[in-house]
């Protein structure tokens, strides 16, 4: 049931939804018109920009908070593939899935978790960026599912101490502390202590930004993934598999 303005209810069914990225698609069951908000590019969004959030905090429709963007890309540990904007606008328990508004009217991001050791907000808000959601819901549009690639390996930070043994100039990279059993990555030659420093032509500099990156590439592509071993930079051939 989706209810608009705190009294219209209406029934909706639910196109699809990624648990990985927790985002779903539902459809409302109706003739009525509506007038749809447009998503912004949240790559354009800086630290400092005001942002307005909209939502239904402990069942009160319709609340806005307004906040500044405190980072960008944040990690914290609550799903696969993270990013999120990093908010102070009020994000309290009844705001997740409202939008978070530039102050062009263009939304640039899902409202979705904060930090609280109290449960209300203490100004630790999170929004799935735009790019991100818009992308996983025309998928869920289109098909009703979504389709990521998949290389097949564990990874771990590397550490000022793993750059100093392995002799790489700085910590950067994804250490492969294992390969899944036909894998991608074993078909293509990747090996346990490699550090993945580039894949699909893309630097990684944090391991934390090797699984978005793969997920966004098509599955069935092959790509060049350059890795870190035995002290010098090799490059591995991998036909990326989908992510089950």
């Amino acid at each position: 049931v989706v209810i608009v303005n705190g009294d219209q209810e209406y029934k909706a069914k639910v196109v699809g939804a990624d648990p990985l990225s927790d985002i779903a698609v539902l459809q409302l069951e109706t003739k009525d018109k509506f007038t749809p908000v447009a998503f912004g590019d949240s790559d354009k969004a800086r630290i400092g920009d005001w942002v307005i959030a909209i939502g239904n905090p402990f069942g009160l429709g319709g609340t806005v908070t307004s906040g500044i963007i405190s980072a960008r890309n944040r990690s914290i540990g609550l799903s696969r593939y993270e990013g999120y904007i990093q908010t102070d606008a009020s994000i309290n328990k009844g705001n997740s899935g409202g939008p978070l508004f530039d102050l062009d009217g263009n939304v640039i991001g899902v409202n979705s978790a904060i930090i609280s050791p109290s449960g209300g907000s203490i100004g630790l808000g999170f929004a799935i960026p735009s790019n991100l959601a818009s992308n996983i819901i025309e998928q869920l549009r289109s098909t009703g599912e979504i389709k990521r690639a998949w290389l097949g390996v564990r990874i771990q930070d590397v550490t000022q101490e793993i750059a100093d043994v392995e002799k790489l100039d700085e910590p950067r990279g994804a250490l492969v502390a294992s390969v899944a059993e036909n894998s991608p990555s074993e078909k293509g030659g990747i090996k346990a202590g490699d550090i993945i420093l580039e894949f699909n032509g893309v630097k990684i500099n944090q391991m934390k930004e090797l699984p978005a990156i793969v997920a966004k590439t098509k599955v069935g592509k092959k790509v060049k993934v350059k890795v870190w071993r035995n002290q010098k930079e090799i490059t591995k051939s991998v036909l990326l598999g989908r992510l089950e």
